[in-house]
């Protein structure tokens, strides 16, 4: 896994990159990096509705959330 400064520094030379680009250019890779985005959205989608139960898990948790039955984070993290 790369380390924060190694993603800062990708960042920080794909903009340099963006700015040299041709606006129809930077749309293509505006385009590609939706595309990527979506993507990885959908595998995570994928990968989480692979465990088994969570799919019921998750909607009993949102209609508990929604019917307020739950607990501010800071008391559950001082039991912790």
């Amino acid at each position: 896994m790369e380390s924060r400064q190694d993603d800062t520094t990708l960042l920080q030379d794909a903009e340099k990159r963006l700015r040299r680009l041709s606006p129809e250019r930077l749309r293509v890779v505006s385009d590609f990096l939706a595309y990527l985005e979506e993507r990885e959205e959908t595998e995570a989608t994928a990968e989480l509705l692979n465990i088994p139960g969570f799919e019921t898990a998750f909607r009993e948790a949102r209609q508990e959330a929604e019917a307020g039955e739950v607990v501010p984070f800071d008391r559950v993290r001082r039991h912790v």
